[in-house]
């Protein structure tokens, strides 16, 4: 069964930074295409990055691209995502999930409607 834990989130001041880790079981992190997403409060799912298995191809969403980055921890089979340069509209619980994609800048979660409990990221004065 494939289980997700995420963990990192925080409150943090405009332009700061987050170091967001996804510890995966059930598989390898090398296996699945594994995303970041976000959901801020009273608004659906958006994705954020895609880390692809085939040479570690990364995607990420338009309204993060140069701030946010998604690698692989092997040792720790896990994906993290580096948040940085923060805005108050990067608020919201960051999930991990797969499989994702990415279209026209686009990221998209492939698979069923279902999500962990996620980590909260307060961005705020």
């Amino acid at each position: 069964q494939l289980r997700f834990s995420e963990s990192g989130g925080g409150l943090v001041q405009p332009g700061g930074s987050l170091r967001l880790s996804c510890v995966i079981s059930g598989f390898t992190s090398d296996f699945y295409p594994i995303g970041w997403f976000r959901q801020a409060p009273g608004k659906e799912h958006e994705g954020v990055a895609c880390l692809s298995p085939v040479d570690d191809n990364t995607d990420y969403a338009d309204s993060v691209k140069g701030r946010f980055t998604i690698s692989r921890d092997i040792a720790k089979n896990a994906v993290n995502l580096q948040i940085g340069d923060l805005k108050p509209e990067d608020t919201g619980t960051y999930y991990c999930a797969s499989p994702c994609g990415s279209s026209d800048g686009v990221v998209k979660y492939y698979g069923a409607d279902e999500w962990g409990k996620g980590t909260l990221v307060t961005v705020s004065s």
